[in-house]
């Protein structure tokens, strides 16, 4: 088990987090797509946030101070997958005030759509799953929102 897995965020966590960057944080969340057997899918993680742990999310996290938004996306994709190889592409922002339970957190959506047999997954920590696009119900966050956006 790698110590990824064994680390549960906690609202206090991601607070502390979003105070040390004036109160509103940016986030990235990835959208991605994949097309197995005719079948378009989409690539969702389980929750490491206690109060949405076991839920499926996108793939997404905070920016950090020293990259800027594509850097993010691409960080996210490759510390969730193992990716590096796969298009992404700034779809939509959401910045609804409490979109988030911890604080103020506008997030940045990206998208892309792969052949899921041309591209390995290594699942480098949470649960990583492909799900029918028409089998996706409730999401933690606001997730949905972002996914049928």
């Amino acid at each position: 088990m790698t110590a990824a897995k064994n680390k549960i965020k906690t609202f206090k966590t991601i607070q502390s987090e979003v105070e040390s960057t004036n109160r509103v944080a940016l986030s990235v969340d990835c959208v991605i797509f994949g097309f197995d057997e005719n079948k378009l899918k989409v690539l969702l993680i389980r929750s490491d946030l206690k109060q949405y742990q076991g839920q499926w999310s996108l793939l997404g996290d905070l920016v950090q101070p020293n990259e800027g938004l594509d850097e993010a996306a691409y960080r996210i994709l490759k510390q969730r997958t193992g990716l590096n190889d796969v298009f992404l592409e700034q779809v939509h922002t959401f910045g609804e005030v409490d979109r988030h339970p911890a604080s103020r957190v506008v997030t940045v959506a990206y998208c892309s759509l792969i052949n899921i047999q041309h591209h390995k997954l290594k699942i480098l920590d949470n649960e990583l799953h492909w799900h029918d696009v028409d089998s996706v119900s409730e999401m933690a966050f606001d997730h949905k929102k972002i996914f049928e956006t």
